[in-house]
């Protein structure tokens, strides 16, 4: 899997809006959270053009890109287990240290 890293740091791709998330939405594409041509566009500002990129990618597969447009970028320090919650759409992102097992 492609990743953008950064001074000890991995680009992970989230979409905090309300509506539709971004890998909570396409769980079977799992590479959809680093890929690096959609950092490059959500850096540019230029979130409008993801979802040509994403059907020209997923040809053969169905990908629902329609969190593209409020997608984020976190930077995690490389290794830290994350997982990416899902609330009416909006993702955000645990730490997997951070979350309070139940006994």
């Amino acid at each position: 899997m492609k990743k953008v890293i950064r001074n000890g740091k991995v680009a992970v791709l989230y979409s905090p809006g309300f509506g539709a998330g971004w890998y909570t939405w396409n769980t079977e594409h799992p590479e959809c959270i680093y890929d690096p041509d959609v950092v490059a566009l959500v850096e540019a500002g230029k979130n409008d053009e993801i979802s040509d990129l994403i059907e020209s990618k997923y040809t053969d597969d169905y990908f629902y890109s329609g969190g593209s447009s409020e997608l984020k970028i976190a930077w995690i320090a490389e290794g830290t287990k994350f997982h990416i919650h899902e609330y009416d759409g909006s993702e955000s992102i645990q730490f997997i240290d951070d979350i309070e097992m139940e006994a």
